[in-house]
């Protein structure tokens, strides 16, 4: 009978061990992956060059001024931080290195088309507008 309580015990502790890493390792990850993204983009410079290809782009541009005047109180996520662990929620850590790679390198237009859709189909309409939102606070911050 102890070894029955003992071994309930372990099964139990390993359970809450398994749920707090599933409730507690996508946020652990994306803190982990929006630092080291948002170092990594202004020590190379990047962050500019983002920011001039998209006033460059009438299409990206008009994209992010839907979020010009929206009440961001209302959207699923309001920071950076939150935006980042949503996207690896929803995409995964290597998704999103490879679609970070590809705007690093420089994008086709068919390239940018892809990943629009992309988000489109796995982001609900407040998701996108939250993203919108962001962007443009940062961009015209």
């Amino acid at each position: 009978m102890k070894f029955i309580k003992v071994l309930l015990g372990i099964v139990i502790f390993l359970g809450i061990i398994v749920v707090a890493a599933y409730y507690f390792g996508p946020k652990l990850v994306a803190d982990q992956v929006m630092e080291k993204v948002s170092v990594e983009l202004q020590d190379s410079g990047q962050l500019e060059a983002i920011k001039k290809e998209i006033e460059n782009d009438p299409e990206l541009r008009e994209f992010i001024a839907e979020g010009k005047n929206v009440d961001s109180s209302k959207l699923p996520f309001q920071t950076k931080e939150e935006a980042t662990r949503a996207l690896i929620t929803k995409f995964g850590i290597s998704e999103i290195r490879e679609i970070q790679s590809k705007a690093k390198d420089g994008m086709t237009a068919e390239e940018k088309q892809e990943i629009f859709n992309k988000l489109e189909s796995n982001l609900t309409k407040e998701e996108m507008l939250a993203l919108k939102v962001l962007a443009y606070k940062e961009l015209y911050k």
